[in-house]
């Protein structure tokens, strides 16, 4: 019987390893859980719905003496949903597996973010850590960090792969891991149609000839680029596809996703919209998801996640400037990290930002250096924005010509999570915060790039 469970381990960590060198080929492997992004955002829209659901039920229950809804620990002298009481820093890690439709498991976790909260200075870091990277998993030696989870529930660990991934994770980071929540793909499309679909800036256009479909075929994917609203399929296929990149572009992709889906979800506009689906929704994620939070703490965490102020929200990326590739004896290919500069992780993702008395302290403790370009056929009006932005203390590293010169709307694009300059920078030129987006590696010198479009005047 332990011959038989061995090789069957063997047999799905062999998958696991071998899973990169597929993909790269060209081959339509299983789906990616590449959109682990996007389900942790869907599952935070299903806890503040079912927040306003448990309100509204609370206000009821004062009127007609009944229990309240799923146990939740409202107080007699609370007329509104209850916070979280905690004061320490609580780290999830949220992994996505990549489970076909009908397949047993284990399964890989291929894509895994550390979302680490601090309630008392309400900020948030979220950590991406690439499936490749090639870690200690406590107990079985050296492997791609993606294969903890298999390892741990074939052979029967206590608390089963969950547990053993989130040890791992814990030992490489040297940061604890509190809890954990675990999702698969089948909803995605699902929910994000329930939100009504989501708006995605595309910096280029996605040309991928060899996108996978569901039968082993292909399923060619065209994007233009600009601004594009996806449905749950095309924001699938968005967050999926390789483009010829890297996983890191993927990753920066998944980003875009999560917070298009949370800018979607927050409008005050939607939850009216939203809240006579709340059943549906949680129905589509019930069989969706795995986790050690009680939904009383998923209800808190979900209170808490909205008082936090999006500019006090960092991320950051295990990415190519961390790691070095190396080619293991049996041939594959795997990211070693480099733990030196690693370590500015921690500062950045588990550490409360500083705290100051007004934006301009915080601007100058952003740095930001921004680049203008005309996307118009106007000339000068990159140095005319310049010139505004100068007056207003913002650091203009650079004037020139966009990509194209027919935007129509304006853009701020954010590649370094400098967002309180991005705000300064949107009024000083009187353009919409919604002009502001996040975007991938810049392949410059800049953390900020602004795009003057026929809008601006």
């Amino acid at each position: 019987m332990s011959g038989i469970q061995v090789d069957n381990t063997q047999r799905s960590v062999n998958r696991a390893r071998n899973s990169r060198g597929a993909r790269r080929s060209g081959l339509p492997g299983p789906i990616l859980s590449v959109i682990v992004f996007a389900f942790a955002a869907a599952l935070c829209l299903a806890a503040v719905i079912f927040v306003s659901v448990v309100n509204s039920a609370w206000t009821n229950w004062q009127s007609s003496g009944s229990s309240p809804v799923g146990g939740i620990g409202v107080g007699a002298e609370h007329n509104e949903y209850p916070h979280w009481v905690g004061k320490e820093r609580v780290n999830i890690l949220i992994f996505g597996v990549d489970q076909r439709p009908g397949e047993r498991g284990p399964w890989r976790t291929d894509t895994m973010i550390v979302a680490s909260v601090d309630p008392v200075s309400k900020s948030a870091g979220m950590l991406s850590i690439p499936r490749d990277l090639w870690v200690e998993i406590p107990g079985y030696g050296q492997d791609r960090i993606n294969t903890a989870y298999v390892y741990g529930d074939l052979n029967k660990v206590p608390g089963g792969g969950p547990t053993l991934a989130k040890k791992t994770v814990q030992f490489n980071l040297g940061e604890p891991i509190h809890y954990y929540i675990r999702v698969n793909f089948a909803a995605f499309q699902r929910v994000i149609d329930l939100i009504g679909g989501i708006d995605v800036y595309v910096e280029q256009e996605i040309d991928d000839p060899l996108y996978p479909d569901m039968n082993y075929g292909y399923d060619p994917l065209r994007i233009p680029a600009g601004w594009q609203h996806m449905d749950g399929t095309l924001a699938l296929k968005y967050a999926r596809t390789r483009h010829a990149g890297s996983d890191f572009e993927r990753m920066h992709r998944q980003q875009q996703v999560i917070l298009a889906v949370r800018d979607k979800v927050t409008r005050l506009s939607l939850l009216p919209q939203l809240l006579p689906r709340a059943r549906e929704i949680a129905q589509t994620l019930g069989d969706t998801i795995q986790t050690d939070l009680t939904l009383d703490q998923l209800v808190r965490l979900a209170q808490l996640g909205a008082d936090i102020d999006r500019t006090r929200i960092r991320s950051a990326t295990i990415d190519e400037t961390m790691t070095r590739s190396w080619t293991t004896p049996q041939g594959s290919s795997v990211l070693v990290p480099d733990r030196a500069k690693m370590a500015v992780l921690h500062g950045l993702i588990f550490t409360a930002p500083a705290t100051f008395d007004d934006e301009a302290a915080q601007r100058v403790a952003e740095s930001a250096r921004i680049v203008v370009l005309n996307g118009t056929h106007t000339n000068g009006v990159a140095a005319q924005a310049a010139e505004r932005l100068k007056a207003q203390k913002l650091d203009v590293s650079g004037v020139g010509s966009a990509d194209r010169a027919n935007y129509t709307q304006s853009l701020i694009l954010v590649y370094t999570g400098k967002l309180v300059s991005a705000r300064a920078a949107a009024r000083a030129l009187g353009l919409s915060e919604s002009a502001i987006v996040t975007g991938g590696d810049p392949g410059g010198d800049m953390d900020i790039k602004i795009i003057i479009g026929a809008d601006w005047k």
